[in-house]
């Protein structure tokens, strides 16, 4: 008889690592990735945002992409079980996450769900007892294996029924990865992603940034939250926000994300930043906007700057001082 389980799967070594033990025990698995607006992204670089696929092609497991949208959101800004240092519900994440495992679960009719989740690896979410609770409130008590660590938790129901030999799982805790880069090595792994700090919402500026985003945009759309990832952010007003691009690449992605309303600046003729202007762009914070766009190109020391600002097809050009650092200072979101 065959059996299958269900694997939380984000590309890294620990989610790795677990499907692979369970394989070797001649169970078949169906790895799902989950996406968020927040970085959780196969093309980002956070420790949440490995690319699956090549480990999934390599092993020979099913794998199944699967974006928690608006719901995710929510859990950001309202989550049950609180935030961690910065803006990341971590409980309330992976209580989302091992519900829509448990629901793929029964939907393929799979005997139980795997997580490479270790004890005690992160504060927040990996105690003992926040595990236990993990299992419980995802409807998942017993069918919820994290084979990393499984000897030093409770006995899961495939354990108990013989699918999975307990013998063969580990019994790893801590925050060292020497155990995890061993196995690596027995497995074959020659090349893993190196651990770091989690996905966005661990990061404190970008969650200032989202804090101020949430304050004065309840229901922010997509364009909003990606808009956070780039450039420097300026917050002159609640109806008025400025992303100055620090580089080109940041320039081409906020002209491609510019809104129809939105207003444009950038210094012609010289290396300028592109700023784009969302909201309010009545005069204070169109030269608000200008000097900032002037104080970051190429002729921040002149007196005198002329900023292009462009609405629609309309262009106009203004004459500014570039900002100061008292003026950044003030209205800097970092």
């Amino acid at each position: 008889m065959s059996y299958r389980a269900v694997a939380l799967f984000s590309g890294g070594l620990d989610s790795t690592l677990a499907i692979l033990l369970i394989l070797r025990q001649g169970i078949e698995v169906t790895a799902i990735t989950f996406l968020t607006h927040f970085g959780c992204d196969i093309t980002d670089r956070s420790s949440c945002s490995k690319d699956p696929a090549p480990i999934a092609s390599k092993y020979r497991f099913d794998l199944k992409l699967f974006h928690l949208g608006e719901r995710f959101v929510e859990i950001v800004k309202n989550p049950h079980y609180g935030h961690g240092r910065n803006m990341n519900p971590c409980i309330d994440c992976r209580v989302l996450m091992l519900r829509e495992a448990k629901t793929l679960m029964e939907l393929i009719g799979a005997d139980f769900v795997i997580s490479g989740e270790v004890l005690g690896q992160r504060p927040m979410s990996q105690r003992r007892d926040t595990l236990d609770l993990i299992a419980k409130d995802s409807g998942l008590r017993g069918l919820l294996l994290r084979p990393l660590s499984a000897k030093l938790l409770p006995i899961t129901v495939p354990e108990i029924k013989g699918i999975v030999d307990r013998e063969k799982l580990l019994s790893i805790s801590g925050r060292s990865r020497k155990m995890q880069m061993s196995l690596a090595e027995e497995f074959g792994l020659n090349s893993f992603p190196t651990p770091s700090s989690g996905c966005l919402l661990t990061d404190p500026i970008y969650s200032r940034r989202l804090r101020d985003l949430l304050q004065y945009t309840p229901n922010p759309g997509f364009d909003d939250l990606n808009l956070l990832k780039i450039g420097r952010h300026f917050r002159p007003s609640g109806e008025c926000k400025i992303i100055v691009g620090r580089n080109k690449e940041e320039n081409l992605k906020l002209r491609k994300m510019k809104d129809k309303n939105d207003l444009v600046m950038d210094v012609r003729g010289t290396g300028s930043p592109l700023v784009l202007l969302r909201g309010n762009n009545t005069g204070e914070f169109i030269e608000l906007g200008a000097s900032l766009c002037a104080r970051y190109s190429d002729l921040k020391n002149n007196t005198e700057v002329s900023v292009t600002l462009t609405d629609g097809r309309e262009e106009e050009i203004v004459k500014v001082t570039p900002a100061n650092q008292d003026v950044i200072g003030k209205y800097r979101i970092n």
